[in-house]
């Protein structure tokens, strides 16, 4: 199943990650065995390319690539770089030993 794999960085919303949570919980309990996270989304991934490449599957990304392309200019703009030096409230008391 796996003889040309490759590594991949996912990035996921938090409410995306916990369906699919709740997912892998709902298949471990019906097939009683033990399901991971990764195996919710490789088959969730698997299945999706299976289907049809419909308008609804064109609009969600074309969603991401405008919320993608918005967060990237923000970051260009003049004063960006400015906000984005200062110390966070984490950093701004120093370290304690």
């Amino acid at each position: 199943m796996f003889e040309d794999r490759a590594r991949v960085l996912l990035i996921l919303p938090r409410d995306v990650l916990d369906r699919a949570r709740v997912f892998a919980g709902e298949a471990m309990t019906k097939l009683k065995g033990p399901v991971s996270l990764q195996m919710v989304l490789r088959a969730l991934i698997d299945q999706g390319l299976r289907r049809e490449r419909g308008r609804s599957l064109l609009t969600n990304i074309e969603v991401q690539m405008r919320a993608v392309r918005e967060v990237r200019s923000r970051g260009r703009r003049p004063g960006a770089m400015a906000r984005s030096t200062r110390p966070s409230a984490r950093t701004a008391g120093g370290r304690r030993s």
